[in-house]
This record gives structure tokens, C-alpha cells and sequence, in this order.
């Protein structure tokens, strides 16, 4: 966490916009519960956190989502590679998957023991997954 604290305190992510990062619509909940893919198009069926958003944050919402890797691991190298970004979104991508992978961290760190969410060692392995971000 104090590796991430330290990236944060240094990143710039509270800039408000972007100009070479265009604004979306986005959904703002990356669980994959929330996208429903019928093998041609994908539907989204939660908006609750929805609003102004980029596509390097929503994609970033789903590679690091928890639910994205707990049990069955996205590909994420795969998934991505199905958008054309341009090089301020790929860079714009990598920041907010790292302020997400420190967001997961805090959350899972906070789990209560005695009725987990997940299964034991996640918040590790979320360590370890915000440590390579860093790298």
C-alpha cells in the first residue's frame, strides 16, 4: 500500500481533464457481471455508477476489477489488445489501472476475516498485481 500511496501522491491522476483523452458515457463499474455478451455485441445492464468517463478508465474498471481475475483470470493482454487506443489513452490506461489496483488493494485489505468475500489471499495477490503495475 505504501508503494502505491507513494505512486499516487506523484502521479497527477487528480488533473480534471485530458485534452487528448476524448469523454465518454460509461458505466464506472467494471465487474463483469455487468457486461452480457451474446457473441456478437456486449450489452451493459448495470448504471449505477455511470457518468462522464474515458475509455482508458472504463477498460482499467474492467482488467482490474477483482471479479476480473479472483477465479477465472481475463486475458487481459488479449482484451485490450481488441481496442485501437491513441498513445494518451495507453498511457492514460496504465495510470488508472494502477489507481484501480490501489483502490482493489484498499478495499480487499479491509475484508472482514470472519465473512470473507473472497477467497483467502486475494488481497496478496492484489498486492502483488498493484507491485507489478508499478514496476
Amino acid at each position: 500500500m505504501d508503494r502505491g500511496v507513494e505512486w499516487l501522491a506523484r502521479s497527477g491522476m487528480e488533473a480534471p481533464d485530458q485534452p487528448d483523452v476524448p469523454p465518454v458515457f460509461g458505466p464506472g463499474d467494471g465487474n463483469l457481471a455487468n457486461y452480457l455478451w451474446d457473441g456478437s455485441r456486449v450489452q451493459v445492464v448495470d448504471f449505477e455508477d455511470s457518468g462522464r468517463s474515458d475509455r482508458a478508465f472504463e477498460l482499467a474498471e474492467i482488467t482490474e476489477h477483482v471479479a476480473s481475475w479472483v477465479e477465472q483470470p481475463l486475458d487481459v493482454e488479449a482484451f485490450l489488445e481488441c481496442f485501437e487506443l491513441t498513445a494518451s489513452e495507453s498511457a492514460r490506461l496504465l495510470q488508472c489501472r494502477r489507481l484501480l489496483a490501489l483502490v482493489w488493494l484498499f478495499l480487499l485489505a479491509f475484508d472482514d476475516p470472519d465473512k470473507p468475500r473472497n477467497p483467502p489471499g486475494t488481497a496478496e495477490r492484489q498486492a502483488r498485481r498493484l507491485l507489478d503495475l508499478l514496476a
